[in-house]
């Protein structure tokens, strides 16, 4: 009788451990994009990126994101998120952002602040066009996929 009385500290335990595991893989199932008319924000679990719409040097269509070396983040499946440093750059500890939810969809290449990079999709590749239509008006200039 003694030890039932112990178990229910461990039962809690694992059920808090449980429900907080299932929280964050919520978070990190996609990408969630506010945009409004001054910046445009991109999260995705623990990871996230305000990129000023006015600090927008250039927005490019890539089928692929060149070789990197993870910081802190994880691939899954699809799906690649976090903090990466370019190896050509890897003197200067340049941060690049990456929230790509469909790997081998295209990718929207953003530079902002003369040498800030994030690249990013979303699962819906028609949104991803939508919204890449959207940030090139932002900058005048229009590029197409390679």
């Amino acid at each position: 009788m003694h030890s039932s009385k112990k178990n229910w500290i461990w039962t809690v335990t694992l059920i808090v451990t449980v429900i907080c595991c299932a929280s964050v893989l919520i978070l990190h199932v996609k990408n969630w994009v506010t945009d409004d008319a001054t910046s445009l924000g991109l999260r995705s679990g623990f990871y996230n990126v305000e990129v000023p719409l006015s600090e927008l040097d250039s927005v490019v269509f890539v089928n692929r994101i060149p070789p990197m070396q993870r910081l802190h983040g994880f691939s899954a499946l699809e799906k690649e998120k976090g903090v990466f440093r370019e190896f050509k750059d890897s003197l200067t500890n340049k941060k690049v952002h990456v929230f790509v939810d469909n790997i081998n969809n295209n990718k929207i290449k953003l530079v902002y602040k003369d040498s800030a990079y994030v690249y990013f999709n979303l699962k819906d590749s028609v949104e991803t066009v939508q919204l890449f239509q959207k940030l090139s008006s932002y900058t005048g200039t229009l590029s197409e996929p390679n």
